[in-house]
């Protein structure tokens, strides 16, 4: 049995359709603050026509973070992340901030 020790405490929002994984934070103004975004199913991501820095957490089908990359910037990508089969967005810092590490198990 897995246990999900790990809790996110900002309101995530599911972006779980084609239209909405393809949009992801695109053009919004204003940076995350206290929410994240979570795209699903999802093993990549681009920071096309972003305005702001994210942390982007990559997550297994069990919940297991499998890649962390801090402060990705605005026009930079990360390629495919093996075993990843969502990718949750967070305000820059907030990765620190949490104490979340590769191999924690996460519930969202």
């Amino acid at each position: 049995m897995k246990e999900y020790g790990r809790t996110i405490p900002y309101k995530i929002n599911a972006a779980n359709s084609f239209i909405k994984r393809l949009k992801g934070l695109m053009f919004r103004k204003e940076p995350l603050v206290d929410e994240g975004l979570w795209i699903t199913p999802c093993n990549s991501i681009h920071m096309c026509f972003m305005r702001f820095s994210i942390d982007a957490v990559f997550i297994s089908k069990e919940g297991k973070i499998v890649r962390i990359v801090e402060d990705l910037q605005p026009w930079k990508m990360v390629k495919p992340v093996q075993g990843a089969h969502s990718v949750l967005e967070l305000p820059s810092g907030a990765v620190h901030s949490l104490s979340l590490k590769v191999g924690d198990f996460i519930k969202l």
